[in-house]
């Protein structure tokens, strides 16, 4: 039996981070691990922070949750016969209802060969606080990832001064009383804690409060192909006149005077630029509510 976890978590929460550490940590302990990650872009971008030696499958525009199971199954199926491995990750994407894509597991095609451990979900802890300001909709599947989880951490805990750490801390224990729940930084989370979870119990479709991309509310993604390049100030003046509907962007923006396109990411008025040392494609995968109608700079 091969354990799975299903990591979740809402846009920009540090899912991918958690990610990337925990691969590090099966490493170090001679185990091997497979991961099947879903992104809602058209663009496999979090896909790059996975190291070759690690078997992948990538399902790109949300389709986990959002075009049925059977795809899921079949990237299982596909890793069990042509793969050896040890452990499954699967990362949802920020937009999936976390019981939807944990349901899509539960084949009988695979039934005796998969162990699931359940669901860790990562809050950013500054938008539990500022959870108010999202709109009704995203509100509600934010809720719904957290209210899920059986290993809760509260990420990005850094941010907080202590007093609001403490809120947090309180606030999520009351929201999710069945979740272990731990503090973190970079979605750091120590493996034994991963290892010693076991959802004991399926948890039933009719308990889910569906959140579903393109039914409930108007999430998606949008790919930017830049032809010309920019100060980073210019593009810095661009994102902060962004609409609040705008949640997450990460790609390759072309700056005057540096060779390659910088790596660059945004979620919640957060911005992080770092160099790439080979040359990228000047492209940009942009998520939020409405986001057709944001104006593109340079446009």
């Amino acid at each position: 039996m091969k354990d799975v976890y299903l990591f979740s978590g809402f846009l920009g929460s540090g899912k991918t981070s958690m990610l990337t550490d925990t691969i590090r940590q099966f490493k170090e302990q001679g185990l091997k691990p497979a991961v099947i990650m879903n992104e809602l872009g058209k663009l496999p971008f979090d896909s790059q922070a996975v190291e070759e030696d690690v078997p992948l499958k990538e399902m790109l525009e949300g389709c986990i949750c959002c075009s049925g199971a059977e795809k899921t199954e079949a990237q299982i199926q596909s890793l069990l016969h042509d793969q050896e491995f040890d452990v499954l990750i699967i990362e949802t994407t920020g937009a999936a209802h976390p019981v939807e894509a944990l349901d899509a597991v539960y084949s009988p095609l695979f039934a005796d060969k998969l162990n699931i451990k359940g669901i860790v979900t990562v809050a950013d802890s500054k938008l539990w606080l500022d959870r108010a300001s999202l709109t009704p909709q995203v509100r509600s599947l934010f809720m719904e990832q957290i209210r899920h989880a059986h290993l809760l951490l509260a990420n990005k805990s850094d941010l907080l001064t202590e007093s609001e750490q403490a809120q947090v801390v309180y606030e999520l224990q009351g929201f999710n009383s069945k979740a272990y729940l731990l503090q973190t930084t970079n979605g750091r989370v120590p493996l034994k804690l991963l290892q010693n979870m076991q959802s004991t119990t399926r948890i039933a479709k009719d308990d889910i409060v569906s959140a579903r991309i393109g039914e409930s509310f108007n999430l998606g993604s949008r790919l930017i192909e830049f032809t010309t390049s920019f100060t980073q100030e210019d593009f810095e003046d661009w994102v902060r006149n962004l609409p609040e509907t705008v949640y997450r962007m990460k790609g390759y923006v072309p700056i005057e005077g540096i060779k390659n396109p910088m790596l660059f990411q945004y979620a919640y008025g957060m911005v992080q630029w770092l160099p790439e040392y080979m040359k990228m494609a000047p492209n940009l995968v942009m998520i939020g509510e409405n986001i057709k109608d944001v104006q593109v700079i340079g446009e």
